[in-house]
């Protein structure tokens, strides 16, 4: 590893250093998300160096990040360390560093690495998975009172605040700030705020049940706002009117059409009308990371890559563009930024790099096939719509859960969220329970804002906190030691420890005593 990256110290200009020539070609792949991991194993077998660059040290499930964010779920529940991939992959190779610059023409990317500085490492072949960001359109300044939903700081800034405003709810004498701190306010109704709002909601009016005496959390307002005509607009309108009821019945207030002109300290201004919120956040847009324009490509209005139906950039052998940071037109529509679509095109670079490294040629374009979208609106209610099929209710999400179980990042996450949506029967006495194979126990939701071991960079602002990120896993998926019940409060129903180690759990009869 050391051979192929040039190192500089801070104050001197960066060079590369002439390595031994290189007997197998490297790819570098730039970011770890759904993408860039699915193009990384789609190459375990290919005669190559893999290198993957991240400026964190871990994977996360987005789709579940918002429950992250409302104390559902604990960030080790949907995370899984990178560097894991190593031990299961020869070929590839984990940096942890935050690429600065691109220079396709000699063919050699900066990385900056914390405590080391910037390097330069050359490529043969380069795959540019770099994921989103939020977009304020043109107003950043809201994102120091809004914050995005992207990765697991951002999650944690948001249960921060939404804890932080009961507890100053509950410690005001005023009546009007009190009003202000339990509102809160949605900007964007796609799925992300969709869920988000859902699952506020329950937040409230079921895990904070009973946790405060001087004021009821269930009388808090929750409005989601969108300057579009509908919620959820890439669903089918009739799906789009069912989650407006369903929000409804909830006690979420659904405002479209409202466009927001102004996000401060005391709220927002939406449609010309003052609405006063200590809690604001933002799930209206996307727009690409920083590294597609270093590529000296076109461009879309999002900052996407430009590709062929290959996904190659043009005019740049070699360096390819996938997941939500490429725009790819499919039958003269672009193909959606979901998951499954960034797994797609990732798997396509990574055969089609390894088809190239063995001469041979792909003449099949990629083409994304659409597995349907869904979205989860609250406890036991989702919404799916797949070509002529549109169907909501509860056996939707029985089938959301089932999928995104599979899609957890590790075997042990799997076990821990598969017992946490079934509260019906972990609430039957333990004969019951243990009778489907599981030994579950009930702990509330985690109510604590501080668990997550990086508070320094999560209460900075999110240019800052969008840095190099390191988390330390002390155990598979664990992300922090358990200090107690009080730390553990609130992980819904896990299993026992013996479990998710896969050990059996011997259940021994006591022995029979005879009184004479």
């Amino acid at each position: 590893m050391s051979a192929m990256l040039a190192e500089t110290r801070p104050d001197e200009a960066t060079a590369v250093v002439e390595a031994p020539r290189r007997e197998r070609k490297r790819v570098v792949i730039i970011g770890g998300g759904f993408a860039g991991i699915a193009a990384a194993h789609a190459l375990r077998h290919a005669d190559a160096e893999v290198v993957l660059i991240d400026r964190r040290n871990h994977h996360i499930f987005q789709p579940l990040l918002y429950q992250v964010a409302t104390a559902v779920l604990s960030p080790a529940e949907i995370a899984a360390p990178i560097r894991q991939l190593e031990v299961k992959q020869p070929n590839l190779s984990v940096l942890l560093a935050e690429v600065t610059g691109v220079d396709v023409a000699s063919r050699t990317i900066e990385a900056s690495s914390p405590g080391v500085g910037v390097r330069k490492i050359a490529f043969d072949y380069l795959v540019v998975a770099t994921g989103m960001r939020p977009s304020y359109f043109g107003h950043d300044e809201f994102a120091r009172y809004a914050p995005g939903l992207k990765n697991l700081s951002d999650a944690e800034t948001i249960r921060a605040k939404i804890l932080g405003a009961f507890e100053l709810a509950a410690t005001t004498e005023d009546e009007s700030e009190r009003a202000r701190q339990m509102t809160f306010v949605l900007v964007g109704a796609g799925p992300t705020g969709v869920e988000l709002a859902a699952s506020l909601a329950h937040m409230v009016k079921v895990t904070l049940r009973g946790n405060f005496r001087r004021i009821d959390p269930s009388k808090s307002a929750i409005i989601l706002l969108d300057a579009g005509n509908r919620v959820l607009p890439t669903f089918a309108e009739s799906l789009s009117r069912r989650v407006t009821r369903r929000l409804t019945k909830l006690g979420v207030k659904v405002m479209t059409g409202v466009k927001v002109e102004t996000v401060d300290d005391k709220g927002v201004i939406a449609g010309g009308s003052r609405i006063p919120s200590a809690t604001v956040l933002w799930t209206a847009g996307v727009a690409a990371s920083p590294i597609p324009k270093l590529l000296g490509t076109k461009i879309d209005r999002a900052g996407r890559a430009l590709v062929d139906p290959f996904l190659k950039v043009v005019d740049a052998p070699g360096v390819f563009v996938v997941g939500d940071a490429a725009s790819v037109m499919q039958n003269e529509h672009p193909v959606p930024g979901v998951a499954q679509a960034a797994i797609q095109e990732g798997r396509y670079v990574g055969r089609l790099i390894a088809k190239a490294l063995m001469g041979r040629k792909v003449k099949r374009p990629f083409r994304y096939f659409d597995k349907g979208n869904m979205a989860v609106v609250g406890k036991n209610y989702a919404v799916l719509e797949r070509g002529w099929l549109r169907t909501s209710g509860f056996l939707t999400w029985l089938v959301w859960a089932f999928v995104h179980i599979l899609s957890l990042p590790q075997l042990q996450n799997r076990l821990r969220v598969r017992s946490y949506p079934l509260p019906a029967a972990a609430a039957e006495p333990p004969a019951r329970a243990a009778s489907v194979g599981l030994v579950v126990f009930h702990r509330p939701a985690q109510l604590t804002p501080g668990s997550y071991p990086l508070p320094a960079a999560a209460a900075e602002p999110p240019a800052r906190a969008a840095s190099v990120g390191l988390v330390v896993f002390h155990r598979p998926a664990q992300l922090t030691p358990d200090p107690g019940a009080a730390a553990n409060a609130g992980r819904g129903h896990e299993i026992i420890p013996a479990l998710s180690r896969h050990r059996p759990i011997k259940c021994h009869r006591p022995q029979k005593r005879t009184i004479h």
